[in-house]
């Protein structure tokens, strides 16, 4: 089965059962965690594969009243991972430059393990607070840390 734009549907999508049953597939959605409103990309949806995209996703994300985007690494194609090709570099640049912070959500483990300079960048991402790479847990735990932070300083952040 493929989407609407020919891309293959990934077997690792969630799903929301609907009352008859049915299994329905998990649009973007908005919500609050630990004080920071987040805009969550659907699993299934183009894939970002250019600076112009992160920018229509922040877009998206801001009409939403969102600070923060997470990012399914479904939505994420080869190239992002291939550092020589400078997607993950323009697109992670793109919502720096806008101070939109973002999460990269699923298990790239293995990317990592087949690429050194792959293994660098992420190591480097995940030390500051402008994009991580991470699963569902560490995000709701960097984000619970965050919010004690700000809170034991008497400040507030986003």
């Amino acid at each position: 089965m493929r989407t609407q734009h020919n891309q293959p549907l990934s077997s690792t999508r969630r799903y929301q059962i609907l009352p008859q049953g049915v299994a329905k597939a998990v649009p973007s959605q908005t919500y609050e965690l630990h004080g920071v409103r987040i805009f969550e990309c659907a699993v299934e949806g183009p894939q970002l594969r250019s600076d112009r995209d992160a920018v229509d996703l922040m877009s998206e994300a801001l009409g939403r009243g969102a600070n923060f985007i997470v990012i399914p690494i479904e939505r994420l194609g080869d190239d992002f991972f291939r550092l020589e090709t400078r997607v993950a570099g323009e697109v992670i640049h793109r919502f720096a430059m806008y101070r939109m912070r973002v999460s990269i959500l699923g298990d790239i483990s293995r990317r990592v393990a087949e690429s050194k300079s792959l293994r660098g960048f992420v190591y480097e991402a995940n030390r500051g607070n402008q994009c991580w790479f991470v699963d569902r847990e560490e995000l709701g735990n960097r984000l619970q840390r965050e919010k004690a932070e700000s809170e034991r300083l008497g400040g507030a952040r986003g």
